[in-house]
């Protein structure tokens, strides 16, 4: 069976805050430089992005679709508002489609609940249990899959409107949730602290709002390239078919630890919880980060792993590593220029980061780039934790080695 890398959750030029660039056409482009097989569409929802996803996929017939040299897989992250338990909610969920007829019919539902053409992220005044059940209503091979789910805002367990258990946001459509997405934030190691969630499969995909950020979270599968397949796989959780997950250091995603972006006050959970939860300079009330709200909930002690856990790979996205080797920029031309020449020579950014052998890297790669690349496969980083919107910062190379002789970097 093949295998493959997936990037489910992204979001189209017609979601706030994103390029004009997230495009199916610009979206292939990317994929094949960065190694990645199978795109999630996102966005479908949205009457005009739905219509150029029609125009410029072909179908395949199995559930997927392809543009160039890229598959891609019909997705949609929406945000779900309402009250539960005497409490406002609002989280983000994610939906998996096998088919436009399937999409048009759920789009004619969640009409009634939101504006669809607003944002390509809508928002729905329906609750996550009864999104569950509409979907599946729709379609039973559809997907539903609560979004980064420890976030502080707009998640399934956010310290700002989240739940405790996933039993407390879906109730009876719980049976019918196969898989959580991790979220930028935390990593399979935290999750598997929480044994109520052994029985899900743990998804990790970049929520990128620009084609460059595509696969700096992604999901390895080695089955058959199609929708049915891969929807198997994460409900039956075989580690088999579902490899493994490519992931953020967690501490580098924006919401891992407590703080006060204001004040520029980062804390663990355990330094917060002594100060109250409040911020040691001005006494406002702290951005409870990811971490604390895994220590809360945990029912077992760091570093245990459950029986067959699905494995992930910690990397650093390639044009980050060849900055700091330069000492300069990650949108500078020299940086770019490396970068495209590394892909050229070596085949994808995957490839580089994930396959090549350690000594190929050393021997082969210019100045400090393979070196750095083996230092993020080992781990030997120096994390500054992210907290508040604040994403967290990875120094690969100290400041003695920063200080020593600038690399003469040149491909060949």
């Amino acid at each position: 069976m093949p295998r493959f890398i997936a990037d489910f959750h992204i979001h189209s030029k017609y979601s706030r805050a994103t390029s004009g660039e997230m495009d199916v056409e610009h979206l292939s482009r990317y994929a094949k430089v960065k190694g990645i097989t199978l795109m999630g569409t996102g966005d479908f929802t949205h009457p005009s992005y739905l219509a150029e996803l029609k125009q410029q996929l072909e179908p395949l017939g199995n559930g997927l679709f392809t543009c160039g040299d890229t598959h891609f897989i019909l997705t949609v992250e929406v945000c779900n508002n309402f009250y539960s338990d005497g409490r406002s909610r609002r989280m983000h969920t994610l939906i998996f489609a096998p088919g436009f007829r399937t999409v048009e019919r759920i789009n004619a539902q969640l009409q009634g609940y939101g504006r669809l053409a607003s944002d390509g992220r809508p928002h729905l005044r329906l609750s996550a249990r009864d999104l569950v059940r509409l979907v599946l209503d729709t379609d039973p091979d559809c997907l539903v899959i609560p979004a980064h789910i420890w976030t502080p805002w707009f998640s399934m367990f956010g310290a700002k409107s989240g739940f405790d258990t996933v039993e407390e946001c879906f109730g009876d459509q719980t049976a019918n949730i196969c898989a959580v997405e991790t979220g930028l934030s935390s990593d399979p190691p935290m999750n598997w602290r929480l044994s109520a969630l052994d029985r899900f499969s743990l998804i990790s995909n970049s929520d990128a709002h620009s084609p460059a950020k595509i696969g700096r979270e992604a999901n390895v599968f080695n089955t058959e390239l199609n929708y049915q397949s891969i929807a198997e796989a994460l409900k039956s959780r075989d580690n088999g078919k579902f490899l493994y997950t490519v992931e953020f250091f967690p501490q580098e995603g924006k919401y891992h630890y407590d703080g006060h972006r204001k004040c520029d006050v980062c804390l663990s959970p355990r330094e917060s919880m002594s100060s109250n939860d409040r911020c040691p300079r001005c006494g406002q009330k702290l951005t409870i980060g990811v971490m604390h709200r895994v220590e809360e909930l945990a029912d077992r002690p760091e570093g245990y792993v459950p029986p067959g856990a699905i494995e992930c790979k910690h990397l650093v996205p390639l044009v980050e590593i060849i900055a700091e080797a330069m000492g300069k920029g990650v949108g500078t031309k020299g940086v770019s220029a490396m970068y495209d020449g590394l892909v050229q020579r070596f085949g994808s950014e995957f490839h580089i980061l994930l396959g090549l052998p350690e000594e190929q890297l050393l021997a082969e790669f210019p100045g400090r780039v393979g070196q750095g690349i083996v230092r993020v496969r080992r781990g030997e980083l120096d994390i500054q934790p992210g907290h508040d919107g604040v994403y967290g910062k990875i120094r690969i190379f100290d400041e003695e080695e920063e200080g020593g002789q600038k690399d003469q970097l040149s491909l060949f």
